[in-house]
């Protein structure tokens, strides 16, 4: 008998649903062929579009399908033309980090000796390394509540306890699985700046208290500027980064920019009951309807979401169908001949989605 998993899908703006539409048709195909389980999909309506119809951004109804979901998979959110009355940005993915406690935004990077990347890699060299984004909190904890006079602007940067060993826990455990899987060397750094800012020492202290948890892992710090550096001339050397909000937020695309650009970034935004999937780009509005939007991490996302069912559920054949799904991806951005615009080819959505399912056949 199979096992039904629930994901409440988001389908986003501008360009969000051209993207989700080939993503749930390659979930749909890996579920009906499977013997061991199945996805059921329930729209979440929510975004900046849904509000410029009906007054809300974010309905309860959409919130509680989230919360009952096993997974939540959102497609690019935000309008440009369409803020609240204060000027602030429709964002119901925040809401859901905050509401849904999703302090692990993970970013990876990845970047085969096949693919095309703006780095010339030396020979024998790849990168494939995972940042850890905290993601409720950090420089973004009062985002539209700061302090703002004729003279002065202020922002609050809060690190706490609470969240912070949370989120170290989680970097050495997944440092731990990328180890035993053999994609990783078992090395989670600490990006931060505790040479300069109290909040970052002790952010520092709380990493280093969870690193003596972990005698079989390496652990060691870098400066966030340094790291940054260190991304152009030697990416190849990390494998766990772990930072505040404001930096991950930076850092996250700067590794984009390692992978050929955003249209390759996945992401997650993981909470210890709950976890949202989605591409790391925008809703790129001037290009909505034209049906040429990249979808790859779009799909990536949904790969990801696949891999951390089977992780979080105990089921093989799940996570087995995400590696699949993520190297059907890799597959078809090394070869060249399937690729959007914005990687440099001319392949229009649907088909450069038709290529991965190819792949993934083949």
């Amino acid at each position: 008998m199979k096992k039904s998993y629930d994901v409440a899908v988001f389908h986003g703006d501008g360009i969000g649903p051209e993207i989700m539409a080939p993503t749930l048709e390659i979930l749909h195909q890996l579920s009906r062929g499977s013997p061991s389980y199945e996805l059921v999909f329930t729209d979440a309506p929510a975004g900046a579009g849904h509000y410029a119809k009906t007054g809300e951004s974010f309905p309860a109804g959409s919130l509680e399908t989230a919360r009952n979901a096993d997974a939540i998979l959102l497609s690019a959110m935000g309008l440009p033309d369409v803020r609240y009355p204060d000027g602030t940005e429709i964002s119901p993915q925040i809401d859901l980090r905050k509401q849904l406690g999703l302090f692990a935004g993970v970013r990876p990077v990845k970047v085969s000796s096949r693919q095309m990347t703006p780095l010339a890699l030396p020979p024998g060299k790849e990168i494939d390394f995972v940042l850890i984004r905290e993601s409720t909190e950090g420089l973004f904890f009062t985002q539209g509540a700061g302090e703002v006079t004729e003279h002065e602007a202020r922002e609050t940067l809060l690190i706490t306890r609470e969240v912070s060993e949370k989120l170290f826990r989680f970097a050495f455990e997944l440092a731990q699985n990328r180890k035993r899987t053999g994609r990783g060397r078992g090395r989670v750094t600490c990006v931060d700046k505790a040479n300069v800012f109290r909040a970052f020492a002790f952010f520092r202290s709380m990493f280093d208290a969870e690193a003596a948890n972990h005698p079989e892992l390496q652990a060691d710090h870098a400066y966030v500027d340094a790291t940054a550096l260190w991304m152009v001339q030697k990416p190849w050397e990390f494998d766990v980064l772990v930072t505040e909000n404001m930096f991950g937020d930076i850092l996250s695309d700067l590794g984009a920019g390692l992978m050929g650009g955003l249209g390759l970034a996945p992401s997650a935004d993981i909470g210890l009951n709950h976890a949202v999937f989605q591409p790391c780009h925008g809703s790129a509005p001037d290009i909505a309807g034209q049906a040429i939007a990249n979808p790859f991490a779009m799909i990536l996302s949904a790969a990801m979401m696949l891999e951390w069912l089977g992780l979080t559920h105990d089921h093989p054949e799940l996570s087995n169908d995400g590696a699949r799904l993520r190297e059907a991806v890799e597959k078809v951005t090394a070869n060249g001949q399937n690729l959007t615009r914005d990687l440099g080819g001319t392949t229009g959505t649907q088909d450069a989605a038709s290529s991965v399912l190819e792949a993934l056949r083949a």
